[in-house]
């Protein structure tokens, strides 16, 4: 829904951030300003501030800014239009309605609240009646209490045609109500309407304002479907809501986090057992508009399904719907159970504590694409490990933020440097192993070390920028593969190394700054680094340094590359004005060869 920007403003105005803020944060005013501990990070000294007057809160910690609407959505996990209905009715404000289209189905959706939480009630009231008792016998095998039952509001929907209907009309509620709220429906060959739902015990389904909008329910006794959710009506999108989400997004706020499972019992027995903030789809797989509604409550949602294959199969489908998603700090984690188990039967066998101990070790999402990928297939050939490498750069490519994929990319290849070239023993430095985690001694950097010919020239400093950005990036030779192996540096010792780092790049493709320093040195090239990795440097080119950022070096070596590939052109077009000018010393071939020294001057190739 659209609001007008005049309705917006005007709700900015009336409701200050301070008094919207001061509800869940302990603020002290300093000044025009009020300050306190911010609510998006943990954080001992307060260094989130409210400015009534410019109508904003801003974190200096952990970077958060948003006005009162961003600031209800963030901390109680309400979309846009949920977040201005509420503000609006704390400002005293009525919400406007764009459109008749709009304001006939508001009205609609107003009306089928209303009738969905009386049909709540009846099927409250029908488990408690002599018929509901093999419902109630089911629930109670499972191990509710009677709080936990009437906290879920859990009912039944007795067998029989037309029980619902009757009811409700008694209740003034209309057939055609029924209908579109998804809970009677009538046969397309005509005839008399037939309950949704019959002989199923239920389990109401809240929109993240707390209001009941549908229904699941489970069959009792033999029969298929076993659960059976509401159709899509006005009021319920399968794939936008999550089962429990109001009551686990408030219990969220203490645990931190929130615990994803497959279905209704599972949240009821973690809550039951003292963990309220799970939450669970709606008989579908994980959809990506309910990762972005767990995201508003929390940076990395844990999900936990079943221990079977199934479980196994809709843990990397959740993976792989989230994978395109990922932004900085939101992610996913995934639980393992053990074989056989599901979080109902885990929390009854070893109680919240014992759940809690195995949800810490939760994996992370990365974990569980790459394990899919490696046991997918063997990699004991080179052509083999080709195609495990293609796979995990295919699953990589997908990422929309260019940040977080660079991260994977990293992390990726690592693990297959892991995998496919194991850290060697017994060829360790004296006194240990050389493992994994092996690092290079920082070549020793004496101030004026040079190398033979004229390091200190502007054109050796150049090459000397280049081989520092190549070994600080690696990553950016695979790219410029082609063009390097064209280029030749004037100082022999620079350009054998360059060939070294092109040859280790050829034949590890996935070689990382930490392993090419490490084969660097073990070639002999521990003293012409130091040359080369040295402060002087990086004072001149920032890009070169271990610290830069990938874009900012991949931009500055394409612009380094094209001034090196220009220099063989720019060198013979010198020399043959050279010899035309001994040959004809006129004006036009003075100023061409004027020129021509100016150009290579500019590129640093004199």
């Amino acid at each position: 829904m659209a609001f007008p920007p005049q309705f917006l403003d005007e709700l900015r105005a009336r409701l200050p951030v301070s008094e919207v803020v001061g509800r869940k944060v302990r603020l002290t005013r300093k000044g025009r300003e009020h300050s306190g501990l911010c609510p998006f990070h943990n954080e001992k000294t307060p260094s989130f501030t409210v400015n009534d007057e410019k109508a904003f809160y801003h974190c200096f910690g952990c970077g958060e800014h948003g006005d009162v609407i961003s600031f209800v959505m963030e901390t109680e996990g309400q979309s846009f239009p949920e977040a201005v209905e509420r503000l609006a009715g704390q400002a005293g404000l009525q919400v406007p309605e764009t459109s008749p289209e709009e304001r006939e189905r508001s009205k609609v959706r107003s009306t089928l609240y209303d009738v969905v939480e009386q049909v709540c009630g009846w099927y409250e009231q029908q488990l408690a009646q002599p018929g509901g008792r093999a419902a109630w016998d089911y629930l109670k095998r499972r191990g509710l209490t009677d709080e936990t039952i009437g906290k879920f509001r859990l009912g039944f929907a007795p067998d029989g045609r037309g029980k619902l209907l009757q009811a409700m009309e008694a209740r003034g509620i209309r057939k055609d109500q029924l209908v579109e709220a998804g809970l009677i429906k009538l046969p397309e060959g005509g005839g008399d309407p037939r309950d949704y739902f019959f002989n199923r015990v239920m389990f109401p389904i809240s929109d993240s304002r707390g209001r009941v909008i549908a229904f699941g329910g489970r069959i009792l006794g033999d029969g298929q479907p076993k659960y059976l959710n509401s159709p899509e009506t006005p009021l319920f999108h399968k794939g936008r809501n999550l089962y429990n989400f109001a009551m686990a997004r408030e219990a969220s706020r203490e645990t931190g986090t929130v615990i994803v499972t497959e279905g209704y019992t599972d949240v009821i027995a973690l809550a039951q057992a003292g963990l309220p903030h799970a939450v669970a789809p709606l008989g579908t797989a994980v959809t990506e508009e309910q990762i972005g509604l767990l995201w508003r409550v929390t940076d990395e949602p844990i999900l936990c399904f079943d221990g079977d294959n199934a479980g196994a199969r809709a843990t990397l489908r959740a993976a792989e719907r989230a994978l395109p998603l990922l932004k900085p700090g939101k992610t996913l984690r995934f639980m393992t159970l053990p074989a056989g188990e599901d979080p109902d039967s885990l929390v009854q066998a070893r109680g919240a504590e014992g759940f809690s101990k195995l949800m810490a070790g939760a994996h992370q999402l990365g974990d569980v694409l790459w394990q899919s990928e490696v046991s997918a297939a063997r990699h004991d050939t080179p052509e083999r490990r080709a195609d495990l490498e293609r796979r995990v750069n295919s699953r990589i490519s997908v990422i929309a933020d260019e940040g977080v994929k660079y991260h994977y990319q990293q992390n990726f290849r690592q693990r297959l440097r892991d995998l496919f070239f194991p850290p060697r023993t017994g060829s360790a430095q004296k006194g240990g192993k050389r493992g994994s985690d092996w690092a290079p001694k920082r070549p020793v950097l004496v101030p004026g070390l040079g190398v033979r010919g004229d390091i200190g020239s502007m054109k050796a400093l150049q090459e000397r920028i280049l081989i520092a950005t190549l070994v600080n990036h690696p990553d950016l030779i695979d790219d410029s593969v082609e063009v390097l192996n064209e280029i030749s540096l004037q100082n022999s010792e620079l350009d054998s190394l360059l060939q070294v780092i092109l040859n280790h790049a050829f034949t590890a493709p996935v070689l990382d700054t930490r392993d090419l320093q490490r084969h660097l040195i073990e070639d002999g090239y521990e003293r012409l680094l130091g040359v080369v990795l040295h402060a002087q440097v990086y004072r001149q080119a920032s890009f070169a340094g271990p610290e830069a950022t990938i874009s900012d070096a991949r931009a500055a070596l394409d612009e380094m590359l094209a001034r090196f590939i220009g220099r063989p052109r720019l060198q013979i077009d010198r020399a043959e004005a050279e010899k035309e000018l001994a040959d004809d010393n006129n004006e036009p071939n003075s100023s061409k060869l004027l020129n021509l020294v100016r150009e290579q001057s500019s590129a640093g190739n004199l």
